[in-house]
């Protein structure tokens, strides 16, 4: 397996190819019309990339040539100085230099040495002759011939990404369906074809999905500079450090989650960190931190927000929830930290008095709350009041094929994403309690809601559930635990059959306006199965519980 460093020095290869090319092509129209302004530009900007990726990189050496090239070509561009004679030999020689670093860093030898060319270079800047010698004579043809290469990478456009993924994911249900077939079959040739084509097909599909991961640092490396603009706004002092730049995902994924983020960070910045004096009067460092990072824990990636801010006044949360008209004073006195602070991210909540660009935090936190949904991905807030706040997306790798856990309620399969799901129990009717009309039982210390699945999925109107009774329990109650915005739920299911990566459809009109389901796949014995939509299973069960 390839190590991050190789990755990146073949991206920097394919690039820097590019670049040599294009210089060469480019040479070559200049020679015929020195004042061609379009080659002119495109040369100094070719020059100023290839300097930037290379001492990002360290090839300090190759970098040092690019930008002696670059300076030279403004000059020109500025007509201050004129390609030709001696100047243009000069200019040819360093972009054979150029191709040769390159190419000692595709092969990973020593880059050769430039001195003599840099310091006609600096003559050139300067107004002065270079020094020539028969030695820097140009190479005959036969001889930048034997040099001629192709990199070993191409550019694809995400869309062609996208679609390739779409056909693989009809390979793998129709996949799913020949082996079951073969299976009932009972035909071993036909099984042994089968499993091999679930081998191949498996590979395919995720070599499709590993072409489309990024490094999430494309994303992260952007908000140093939106830390310092907010900062110089509120008049803060902020010190922000990131992490986790290598880890893996989907570009899809990360394009998602952008907006949320910088909400996310946006309103640490303005609202989550004090001012430096109110930082000094409370006894911290006048400089404020923040971390943005990224790691992964199992199949998920976590980018974590952290600031050693005011963190959240659960208190002050809760009181303007209630004037807002986002819950009723019953309610909010009901619910815990974790619920209160889950408020933070309803559509229309602020903390802030003044409406401004920049406000509180709360502020547009509803698009982090969408932009999660829509992946099925998860939130998780940890805030202690006066030491700061640590906001955790929890994001799947790919958003192509999911990890679900196939249900069974009333002879039909649902399909529940992984992402939400906690734990699956075996409840005997002892430890099921009855609770204000309500079936509750304990798991890790918390109270978790039970309620029958085929209640929300069947039952009409808008009005409270039915009060629930343990007079219906029989036998052993099979629920299945889910997790949405740290509220816990527990749905009761006729019996489990199987865990299984599917891949999500959308659902055509009229069901896609249908809120519970949050697609369809097609289950290898080529039955239809519903996927359920966790977040808003929770919100039906919590808007019509009181």
């Amino acid at each position: 397996m390839k190590t991050r460093d190789q990755e990146y020095r073949e991206m920097f290869m394919a690039e820097a190819l590019e670049y040599y090319d294009s210089m060469s092509r480019h040479l070559s129209e200049l020679e015929r019309n020195p004042h061609e302004g379009a080659a002119l530009n495109e040369l100094f900007r070719l020059m100023h990339n290839l300097k930037a990726n290379a001492r990002a990189m360290g090839f300090n050496d190759l970098g040092e040539v690019a930008h002696h090239l670059e300076t030279l070509f403004g000059l020109i561009r500025d007509k201050e100085r004129s390609f030709g004679g001696d100047l243009a030999r000069v200019v040819f020689m360093g972009v054979d230099v150029l191709g040769s670093m390159i190419r000692a860093v595709g092969a990973n030898e020593p880059l050769p040495e430039a001195n003599a060319l840099l310091d006609n270079l600096d003559r050139l800047v300067r107004g002065e002759a270079p020094v020539l010698d028969a030695e820097e004579a140009p190479e005959t043809e036969e001889e930048a011939s034997k040099k001629m290469e192709l990199s070993d990478l191409v550019y694809i456009q995400v869309k062609k990404l996208d679609n390739l993924l779409n056909l693989v994911g009809e390979l793998v249900i129709d996949r799913d369906r020949v082996m079951t077939l073969a299976q009932e079959i009972g035909n071993p040739a036909l099984l042994a074809t089968a499993q091999h084509l679930f081998r191949i097909s498996d590979d395919l599909q995720y070599s499709v999905m590993d072409a489309r991961l990024v490094g999430v640092g494309v994303l992260l490396n952007k908000f140093p500079r939106v830390v310092r603009d907010v900062a110089s706004a509120e008049d803060k002092e902020v010190e922000l450090t990131l992490s986790g730049q290598d880890v893996q995902i989907d570009r899809n994924v990360l394009q998602i989650i952008t907006d949320a983020l910088l909400h996310l960070v946006r309103n640490a910045v303005s609202h989550g960190l004090e001012t430096p004096e109110q930082r000094v009067a409370a006894g911290k460092p006048r400089v404020g931190q923040m971390q943005l990072s990224a790691l992964t824990e199992r199949e998920d990636v976590l980018i974590q927000v952290r600031d050693d801010g005011r963190g959240i006044n659960t208190e002050a949360v809760r009181k303007k929830a209630v004037e807002r008209g986002l819950v009723t004073a019953a309610q909010a006195a009901r619910l815990d930290e974790r619920g209160v602070w889950a408020l933070l991210f309803e559509a229309g909540f602020s903390m802030a008095e003044k409406i401004t660009d920049i406000s509180g935090r709360g502020v547009g936190l509803d698009v982090v709350k969408l932009a999660l949904d829509s992946l099925g991905g998860q939130l998780r807030v940890d805030s202690e009041l006066g030491k700061g706040t640590t906001f955790t997306l929890v994001l799947p790798t790919s958003i192509a094929v999911k990890g679900s856990l196939l249900v069974e309620v009333d002879g039909r399969p649902y399909a529940v994403p992984l992402m939400h799901t906690d734990t699956v129990l075996a409840l005997h009717p002892g430890q099921i309690s009855l609770v204000g009309g309500l079936l509750v039982t304990h798991f890790q210390e918390q109270a978790v809601p039970l309620v029958p699945l085929r209640q929300l999925l069947h039952d009409e109107g808008d009005g409270p559930l039915p009060a629930a009774s343990k007079d219906d329990l029989v036998g052993p109650q099979q629920v299945l635990v889910v997790n949405y915005n740290s509220r816990r739920l527990g749905l009761v299911v006729d019996r489990f059959l199987r865990q299984q990566n599917i891949v999500i459809k959308p659902l055509s009109k009229p069901l896609d306006t249908i809120d519970l389901f949050g697609g369809v796949t097609l289950l290898g014995s080529g039955q239809v199965c519903l996927v359920l939509d966790v977040p808003a299973l929770t919100r039906l069960f919590i808007s019509r519980r009181d």
